[in-house]
This record gives structure tokens, sequence and C-alpha cells, in this order.
């Protein structure tokens, strides 16, 4: 059975910095993507940064240039260092990974940033 672990939240202030950490474990034969989503309080999920299967980052533009996602493919690893944070990057922020037969999610952790 596949499963990704999230480790790193917690509580920052406005302008601190939080680094957050993926790990993919079980049979994994490929990876296509992998990355990081999150959901705030009242809104829907959404994409925060992945590596898709052309190995290039995608950002959303609220966090461009404050985030920064990194891998270890051989490791099933991926991580998120987050600066300069806001306290509308406060969210429950979700790790995933994409094989080419399955996509796994994993149970998220709470990012808070309070101003």
């Amino acid at each position: 059975q596949v499963q990704v672990v999230e480790s790193g939240g917690g509580l920052v202030q406005t302008g601190g910095s939080l680094r957050l950490s993926c790990a993919a474990s079980g049979s994994i034969f490929g990876i296509n993507a992998m990355g990081w989503y999150r959901r705030a309080p009242g809104k829907q999920r959404e994409l925060v940064a992945t590596f898709t299967i052309g190995g290039r980052p995608n950002y959303a533009d609220s966090v461009k240039g404050r985030f920064a996602i990194s891998r270890d493919y051989a490791r099933n690893m991926v991580w998120l260092q987050m600066n300069s944070l806001k306290p509308e990057d406060t969210a429950v922020y979700y790790c995933n990974l994409r094989t080419p037969n399955l996509e796994v999610w994993g149970q998220g952790t709470l990012v808070t940033v309070s101003s």
C-alpha cells in the first residue's frame, strides 16, 4: 500500500518561514507528479507547487518568489520551503503523489500564520 506522510507544519508569525516535508512509501513504480496543495478555511483545495512529469516545478501565482519546492525521487520525497509567510497562507497543506497507476493524498499538515 502506497502512503504519503507530511510533516513540518506549525504556527509562525507573518514574515516567517517553514519547511514542509513529504515522504512516500510502499510499492512505487515511477512518479508522474508529486507536490503540494492546500485548503484554507472555507475554501477549496488549491495547487501550491508541484513537479509534473516534465520535471519543471509549477507554482501558484500567490506563492511565486516566496515558496520553493524541491525533490529527491530516489527517496520518494519532496519538500516545500515557505518564506515570507502571510496570514493568507494559513491552510492545511497536503502532499499529493501521482504514479502511472494511482493517486495518493496525505493526511495534511496545518500551517498557521499569525498577523
